[in-house]
């Protein structure tokens, strides 16, 4: 590599190419479960591109049909910018932290890894994209002529935007807590499937001239703006034409240009992200504010380990935001689609009462630290006892957060007792069976990987979730009796508001129950339990 740096930038732009498609290449060699992933993705990219590229050509002669492709590619746009801050690990063949040893000056290199850039599923997907969206609106020689040089444009800036976004923060991205955002990307996700539901819903009743006034503004925005110069052309304002194409033109030489930047600074600045972390968290275990509102004793040393497991582990804070965002989701946006009801938001408590199972498998190896300091049923149950609480720190207030604005966006604000202590009975009954099934079926979570669960101890984990929420659903059977009760009877609206206290108090029962029930079999199978956790 040493004498391509001396060469011609041409030869340094052929080499990279020619390195990743070798590292390409032998990254599928490694095995037939990576290939067959990679063919499998490649094959739904590309049905799905040449989906929207029919349906894109579809448009051509559609009164709005500008507006409809312009913000989409804005939003294909936003997902290159966004995708490197998520999937930090999805190309490490692109890493300029890998290139910083070697003799290569940053403007050629630039344009090999741009070149570079352009193989994959990603940008051929985005390609398609592209020229679906240029055929759409392109009217005449002249404006195809000129979705030519937008395509060109529009993917370029995509893959420029990834690659600046990415090199500007791949110290962060590659460190522990930049690796952490990725636990995001499915909140993220989440979120993003719900409101594009929620606007085809409103497009479908309202149509498509509801987004003329944003795509008025988005065609003046690169990259959207390149394609907004074909649609321009085809209106004969050539004049407006060349000032869109001449934005993308110059968005792509700022993104080149900050990209070059950062690629200077990172082969010759050092490395100060680590230090820069490490100074507020000294600060923070040198105030020990957390632990200062935490009971004494072993119950708020357990409170505070097992709050710290969900805020730095990643497996379980993933656990965590996966079950908070659906737990508000799906309440909150069937309210908002008319679709909703106010029981929705049991939700809430059910997906966070989940986070109680297997709570010794999210200990893993360390479990044996856990296990030496129990000699006894009343240690089993102190422990037990103080991770229900640090549950209870974030998911009674979230649940009742969540009960209060589904209440609220419905305004049936006579069943917000009801709801509550359905809640509260639920989540009672959740932490019951999940103390009890964490005793009974331990298993291990991986801390490598995408895996949940260990190889050989999925039935373990089928039979303590699923069975757990059965024995949960059976234990709430008599308030869930009451509240039908309450509905059928004349005089049933009058006891309603009682189900608050009453739910309140039987979670309240059922999780003391639980424990206790709990403590002696886990002080009995500490040895089968540690066995169990530290497996994979």
């Amino acid at each position: 590599m040493s004498g391509t740096a001396a060469g011609p930038a041409g030869s340094v732009t052929a080499v990279v190419v020619r390195l990743k498609l070798s590292l390409l290449r032998n990254g599928l060699r490694l095995s037939g479960g990576r290939r067959a992933a990679y063919v499998l993705s490649a094959v739904v990219a590309l049905l799905l591109g040449a989906l929207q590229l029919a349906g894109l050509i579809a448009l051509h002669g559609h009164p709005h049909a500008v507006s409809v492709v312009v913000l989409l590619v804005a939003v294909v746009a936003l997902g290159w910018a966004v995708m490197p801050v998520f999937f930090p690990t999805g190309d490490e063949t692109l890493d300029p932290t890998r290139l910083v040893m070697l003799p290569l000056r940053p403007r050629p290199l630039v344009r090999a890894l741009l070149a570079a850039s352009l193989i994959g599923i990603g940008p051929l997907f985005t390609l398609l994209l592209l020229l679906g969206s240029v055929l759409a609106v392109a009217h005449g020689p002249a404006a195809y002529v000129t979705g030519v040089v937008a395509l060109a444009l529009a993917l370029l800036v995509c893959v420029a935007l990834a690659r600046a976004v990415a090199a500007a923060n791949i110290r962060l991205l590659t460190s522990r807590r930049g690796r952490d955002l990725a636990v995001l990307s499915g909140l993220v996700i989440a979120v993003g499937i719900q409101v594009v539901n929620f606007g085809v819903r409103q497009l479908g009743s309202s149509g498509l001239a509801q987004l003329d006034p944003a795509a008025e503004v988005v065609r003046w925005v690169p990259p959207a703006s390149a394609i907004g110069a074909v649609a321009s052309v085809s209106d004969g304002a050539y004049g407006r034409a060349v000032v869109q194409l001449a934005l993308s033109a110059a968005a792509l030489a700022a993104l080149l240009r900050l990209w070059s930047r950062t690629l200077t600074r990172l082969m010759t600045a050092p490395d100060g992200s680590t230090l820069q972390a490490a100074e507020p968290a000294a600060r923070d275990r040198a105030s020990g504010r957390p632990s200062r509102l935490l009971p004494a004793g072993r119950t708020g040393t357990v409170m505070e380990r097992s709050l710290r497991y969900v805020w730095r582990d990643p497996k379980t804070k993933a656990a965590w935001v996966t079950s908070l965002a659906i737990g508000l989701l799906v309440p909150v946006l069937n309210a908002v689609q008319g679709t909703g009801s106010v029981y929705f938001a049991c939700f809430a408590a059910g997906m966070l009462g989940i986070q109680m199972y297997n709570q010794f498998g999210q200990d893993t190896s360390a479990f044996w630290m856990v296990a030496m300091t129990i000699s006894s049923t009343r240690d089993a149950y102190v422990e037990l006892r103080a991770r229900a609480l640090a549950l209870l720190v974030i998911t009674l207030p979230y649940a009742t957060l969540v009960t209060v604005v589904t209440t609220a966006l419905l305004g049936d604000w006579p069943r917000l007792p009801e709801v509550l202590g359905l809640s509260f009975a639920l989540l009672g009954a959740m932490l019951s069976t999940g103390a009890w099934t964490s005793a009974r079926f331990p298993y291990s979570i991986p801390q490598e990987g995408h895996k949940n669960v260990a190889p050989g101890q999925a039935g373990l984990a089928w039979i303590a979730i699923f069975g757990g929420m059965i024995a949960a659903a059976l234990l709430c059977a008599p308030v869930i009796a009451l509240s039908i009760w309450c509905h059928v009877s004349a005089d049933g609206d009058g006891w309603s508001p009682l189900l608050l206290p009453l739910g309140a108090a039987y979670g309240g029962a059922l999780t003391y129950a639980g424990l206790r029930l709990a403590a002696p079999r886990t002080a009995r199978r500490l040895p089968e339990i540690l066995t169990a956790v530290s497996r994979g």
